[in-house]
């Protein structure tokens, strides 16, 4: 190697030189003191990550925002699975099988008619209605009606309405896939095949389609938004991986000093495992934040439309919504960490001597 030739260039290398032997006498202060003082290290770390997190804004914006939307596609699979099955599950609760009985069966025949399908074990409950329970009913559905009321006032109207409205057992089953039992009963009794009215037969698969249609799109939506989620964290993965690599190519020199002095592999991916992290915090709490906003715009005309949203709403109105935004920072965190940690073990072992 050829000396200098001017005083100007002499003192440039004496000051690459110093400035050289000066890093490095700091790394090697720093790598000793984290050796004996794991929480010093740790603060270091820490404070490295957050600065190559500002270093790198513009990419660390976009990990984040690609960590968001993976984040905010896993809470709305959550979300939707848990609004229609537990619509599906409301809509069972609610739905029974409807024995339609000729007008005037006397209530004792409906008494007896209910001890008989109460021996079934899938029978839950059977409601009995007479003819006047079911007239009752209908007044009390139509009592703003003046006209009607009017009509109804009269006795032998009254009377005609009774005479040709069918008494009904209604019957809830505990398992509305299976009421072949009850349909073994009502078709092999007699007393059920002297008071049936044979207009009206028995509504034993009424609602069902419905049911089944909700639960299909249960398991759609369920299948459908965790492949979207798995998508994303690949796609959120690659992208905060290729941000370390870069972070790790402009740092290079000072990854290459760190372990001259003896600095350990942990010390080196610390600060870039914490950067990635910082973003999956970030990425959890505005993901979180946007689907309560969401879910709180939408909730009313959900229930207008009789789609049940208890389950979510107990946890948004309650403390279990700050576990919630707890477990979306700790997804992002997991992430973030994984992806990290891949880039910088990559590099580590190409560069191993």
């Amino acid at each position: 190697m050829s000396k200098p030739e001017t005083s100007e260039e002499r003192l440039a290398e004496n000051r690459a030189k110093k400035q050289v032997k000066t890093t490095k006498k700091n790394l090697r202060t720093m790598t000793k003191n984290g050796h004996s003082h794991k929480a010093r290290s740790s603060a270091r770390i820490m404070k490295y990550g957050a600065i190559g997190f500002a270093r790198n804004i513009w990419l660390s914006i976009a990990s984040t925002l690609v960590m968001t939307i993976t984040i905010l596609i896993i809470l709305t699979t959550f979300i939707a699975s848990a609004i229609l099955s537990s619509t599906a599950e409301t809509l069972r609760e609610k739905i029974d099988v409807t024995i339609f009985l000729k007008p005037g069966t006397s209530s004792e025949t409906m008494k007896e008619m209910t001890n008989i399908l109460m021996e079934d074990k899938n029978v839950r409950q059977v409601a009995a209605s007479t003819s006047e329970d079911v007239f009752a009913k209908f007044v009390e559905e139509n009592k703003d009606d003046e006209v009607l009321m009017k009509t109804l006032n009269d006795e032998e109207m009254k009377k005609l309405m009774i005479s040709a409205m069918q008494a009904t057992l209604r019957i809830k089953v505990y398992n509305l896939d299976n009421t072949e039992s009850v349909e073994k009963i009502v078709e092999g009794n007699k007393i059920f095949a002297d008071n049936i009215d044979p207009e009206y037969p028995p509504t034993y698969d009424t609602n069902r389609k419905e049911i089944d249609t909700i639960n299909t799109w249960a398991e759609i939506a369920n299948r459908t938004g965790w492949i979207l989620s798995i998508i994303f964290i690949i796609i959120s993965m690659l992208v905060i991986f290729n941000t370390i690599r870069m972070a790790i190519f402009s740092r290079r020199e000072e990854i290459y000093m760190m372990r001259l002095v003896g600095a350990d592999k942990s010390f080196i991916r610390g600060p870039f495992i914490v950067e990635s992290q910082i973003s999956g915090i970030i990425a959890g709490l505005i993901a979180t934040t946007a689907a309560y906003f969401g879910y709180t715009a939408i909730a009313p005309s959900l229930k207008e439309y009789g789609i049940d949203v208890s389950k979510i709403s107990d946890i948004v109105e309650s403390q279990k919504l700050v576990l919630v935004f707890l477990c979306a920072c700790l997804v992002g965190m997991f992430i973030g960490a994984l992806s990290a940690q891949l880039a910088i073990k990559k590099y580590l072992n190409k560069t191993k001597k």
